[in-house]
Protein backbone atom coordinates (compact mmCIF):
# COMPACT_ATOMS: atom_id res chain seq x y z
CA UNK A 1 0.00 0.00 0.00
CA UNK A 2 1.38 3.46 -0.76
CA UNK A 3 1.59 6.25 1.49
CA UNK A 4 -1.36 8.82 1.73
CA UNK A 5 -0.76 11.80 -0.67
CA UNK A 6 -0.08 15.37 0.46
CA UNK A 7 -0.44 18.82 -1.03
CA UNK A 8 1.98 21.49 -0.07
CA UNK A 9 0.97 24.86 -1.12
CA UNK A 10 3.79 28.20 -0.79
CA UNK A 11 1.46 31.12 0.03
CA UNK A 12 4.53 32.95 -1.28
CA UNK A 13 5.05 32.35 -4.62
CA UNK A 14 1.67 30.08 -5.32
CA UNK A 15 3.74 27.00 -5.71
CA UNK A 16 1.89 23.80 -5.82
CA UNK A 17 3.31 20.49 -4.65
CA UNK A 18 1.61 17.28 -4.89
CA UNK A 19 3.21 14.22 -4.01
CA UNK A 20 3.00 10.50 -1.34
CA UNK A 21 4.21 11.16 1.85
CA UNK A 22 7.53 9.97 2.91
CA UNK A 23 7.91 7.14 5.07
CA UNK A 24 9.26 9.14 7.94
CA UNK A 25 5.82 11.70 7.30
CA UNK A 26 3.66 8.82 7.35
CA UNK A 27 5.38 7.59 10.76
CA UNK A 28 5.36 11.30 12.30
CA UNK A 29 1.67 11.67 10.90
CA UNK A 30 0.22 8.09 12.47
CA UNK A 31 1.96 8.84 15.78
CA UNK A 32 0.63 12.48 15.54
CA UNK A 33 -2.60 11.09 15.19
CA UNK A 34 -2.38 7.91 18.47
CA UNK A 35 -1.05 11.07 20.45
CA UNK A 36 -4.19 12.87 20.03
CA UNK A 37 -6.47 10.06 20.47
CA UNK A 38 -4.95 9.77 23.72
CA UNK A 39 -5.35 13.21 24.52
CA UNK A 40 -9.09 13.24 23.44
CA UNK A 41 -9.74 10.10 25.90
CA UNK A 42 -8.09 11.25 28.73
CA UNK A 43 -10.31 14.99 27.91
CA UNK A 44 -13.28 12.56 28.38
CA UNK A 45 -12.42 10.99 30.98
CA UNK A 46 -12.11 14.40 32.88
CA UNK A 47 -15.28 15.44 31.55
CA UNK A 48 -16.73 12.28 32.98
CA UNK A 49 -15.17 13.08 36.36
CA UNK A 50 -16.39 16.42 36.50
CA UNK A 51 -19.67 15.20 35.58
CA UNK A 52 -19.57 12.37 38.06
CA UNK A 53 -18.46 14.87 41.47
CA UNK A 54 -21.31 17.09 40.11
CA UNK A 55 -23.92 14.54 40.62
CA UNK A 56 -22.63 13.38 43.68
CA UNK A 57 -22.58 16.90 45.12
CA UNK A 58 -26.21 17.51 43.88
CA UNK A 59 -27.40 14.13 45.27
CA UNK A 60 -25.61 15.12 49.04
CA UNK A 61 -27.09 18.50 48.67
CA UNK A 62 -30.69 16.58 47.91
CA UNK A 63 -30.89 18.98 44.58
CA UNK A 64 -31.94 18.10 41.42
CA UNK A 65 -29.88 19.33 38.31
CA UNK A 66 -32.90 21.32 37.02
CA UNK A 67 -33.31 23.04 40.68
CA UNK A 68 -29.39 23.80 40.69
CA UNK A 69 -29.60 25.34 37.15
CA UNK A 70 -32.18 27.79 38.85
CA UNK A 71 -30.41 28.12 41.65
CA UNK A 72 -27.62 29.57 39.65
CA UNK A 73 -29.39 31.59 37.09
Amino acid sequence: MSNPIIKIVNLETDEVIVRAMTDEEFAASEQAAKEHEAVVEKNQEIEKAKLDKKAELLARLGLTEEEAKLLLS
